[in-house]
């Protein structure tokens, strides 16, 4: 049975997974600019949510057991991921990373056999989800995310394709980066304890996931073929420029994007400890600054909203175990990766599938569909995957009200994620 502290985290966690599909409602309070505007739009940013609710549980347990067993649970836990995110978002998002990351596209854009903005834009939504796999899953997030923002979200209205685009975005990153063993959060808190190295997951997950994050793709680039053909969405800015169009700033210096991908490299190949991988961001910042003509804004305030939403959910879901460690066990395979798929709609992945590695007994191919399912799962909300954030506050000030309704944005990522899981449930057919 748990304990009061238990009941309490459990009850807190299910208050911040409402309040995270309620926040239209806050930001709408928020727009009427009333006397209390400021804690309502606090309210209305999902970045915070988990932060605050993980406050209100600290304060719960300092009155419960007293301040120094809250401290005490404060300082056993794990804050490497947000940590990191908030690093990769910032270092990822920089101009010389961009430009790098734009060149790519365009020059895999021009291979394909289709209009270039009809190419442009698959591009974006497959190849960049894919590369998390390599520069890991929080990059590949911010970047897709700012090259959709440049080229095809900064105009207003066309609701229904920023919607569409950003659940397919949000399940294309889930799944691509099951490639190897060390970029998608989910996979890297089981790699060691089932034994699968980067070999293992390229065979069993990887071509699986890239079949699946290309017909994400396709389908949605056909659905919006005429209106990338025709310019109606999008500025023609960043990717989607034509390529007569003169630059509207000098080019980034070779040496500068080189010393850039140095930091990013880096960074991912430190993503394990914090002491290297903050201090290689230090003199990231500084280098920047020095620098600041090939530079645009930095995305710092994003980035620490982004590491307080995951470290919230850090807090909440580290008393989580006494409910879902004994679910997940109770499961059969099949049953279990439709049970996994559902459950990460509301908690991490990484969080769930690290749980279901403490059961013991299991089978490989228990194995093989808790994993499966948590990455299946992970666009459907915002919590369900450590990047999903990232693109959110990217991305959220171009819907309307600058909130993102987490109904809307389940519904658009539905179909997607019913193609990955139709994918990942191939090897029961054999």
């Amino acid at each position: 049975m748990p304990d009061t502290i238990e009941l309490v985290a459990t009850i807190l966690f299910a208050v911040a997974v409402i309040h995270t599909f309620s926040v239209p409602i806050f930001a709408r309070l928020a727009h009427r600019n009333g006397p209390h505007a400021g804690v309502w739009h606090l309210l209305s940013e999902v970045e915070a949510v988990f932060g605050v609710w993980a406050f209100v549980l600290i304060v719960c347990m300092a009155l419960l057991s007293g301040s120094e067993a809250a401290i005490r649970y404060v300082d056993t836990r794990n804050f490497t991921e947000p940590l990191f995110v908030f690093v990769i978002m910032v270092v990822a998002a920089s101009r010389p990373i961009l430009e790098l990351v734009g060149l790519v596209v365009r020059g895999l854009a021009r291979c394909l056999p289709v209009q270039r903005e009809v190419a442009t834009f698959f591009v974006v939504m497959s190849v960049v989800p894919l590369g998390g796999s390599f520069i890991t899953e929080p990059a590949a997030m911010t970047l897709a995310a700012i090259l959709l923002r440049d080229a095809y979200f900064c105009r207003s209205g066309h609701t229904r394709f920023k919607y569409l685009t950003l659940g397919v975005l949000f399940v294309n990153v889930s799944i691509g980066g099951v490639l190897t063993a060390y970029a998608a959060p989910p996979v890297l808190m089981v790699a060691s304890t089932f034994g699968w190295d980067t070999a293992f997951m390229a065979t069993h997950f990887g071509w699986r996931a890239a079949i699946a994050v290309f017909i994400n793709a396709g389908i949605l680039t056909w659905i919006c073929r005429s209106a990338l053909i025709d310019h109606s969405i999008g500025t023609g800015n960043g990717v989607n420029a034509a390529e007569d169009e003169p630059p509207r700033r000098a080019p980034v210096p070779l040496l500068i994007i080189l010393i850039h991908l140095a930091c990013l490299v880096g960074i991912v190949m430190t993503a394990h400890h914090p002491a290297v991988f903050l201090g290689l961001m230090m003199l990231f910042i500084g280098f920047s600054h020095a620098y600041r003509r090939h530079q645009d804004r930095l995305l710092i305030r994003e980035g620490l909203m982004v590491g307080f939403f995951l470290a919230g959910l850090v807090v909440l879901g580290g008393l989580q175990k006494w409910w879902l460690q004994d679910l997940l066990g109770g499961l059969e395979p099949t049953v279990l990766f439709w049970g996994a798929t559902a459950l990460t709609a509301i908690t991490d992945n990484a969080a769930l599938t690290y749980l279901g590695s403490l059961v013991e007994g299991s089978s490989p191919t228990w194995h093989y569909m808790l994993v499966a399912g948590a990455v299946t799962g992970g666009g459907l909300t915002v919590i369900a995957n450590a990047p999903n954030p990232a693109g959110y506050a990217i991305l959220r000030p171009f819907f309307p009200d600058e909130a993102i309704s987490a109904g809307k944005l389940f519904l658009s990522a539905l179909v997607p994620t019913l193609v990955a899981a139709g994918m990942f449930l191939l090897p029961l057919g054999r």
